[in-house]
């Protein structure tokens, strides 16, 4: 019997669930409703043959996230990561380091309204090893 075959969401608390909801559509262009948005793994693999994702559980003393209170942090595909690390850059938002590239693609995170730290992912053109 098969059981879980992907990931189907994120489902997280916010203080202001309408100010998050702008911030990540002014700045990661992810157009959401009330309920949230949903993302087609059609476009992902059209995109990006090798995109994946993964289920991770941290140690809860890890640095990794941004802090020992933040219990999650989003993984997000992006298209470009450097042009996208420009942009951002521009437009103010805190980024947290510099990009990051190794065989599993292009990394680099940033600060929600929230202040939640976020993972930003252009998963590598060629399949890791």
């Amino acid at each position: 019997m098969k059981r879980v075959i992907g990931l189907g969401g994120v489902l997280f608390t916010s203080p202001n669930p309408e100010a998050l909801r702008k911030w990540y559509q002014q700045y990661l262009g992810i157009d959401s409703e009330t309920w949230g948005a949903q993302f087609s793994v059609v476009s992902l693999l059209e995109n990006n043959p090798n995109a994946y994702q993964v289920w991770s559980p941290f140690n809860q003393q890890t640095q990794y996230f941004n802090t020992a209170q933040q219990s999650f942090m989003l993984n997000l595909v992006v298209y470009d990561a450097k042009a996208l690390y420009r942009q951002l850059q521009s437009e103010g938002i805190t980024l947290i380091g510099e990009l990051q590239e190794s065989e599993f693609g292009i990394f680099f995170w940033c600060l929600d309204v929230d202040g939640n730290k976020v993972e930003l992912w252009q998963p590598p053109k060629e399949a890791a090893q």
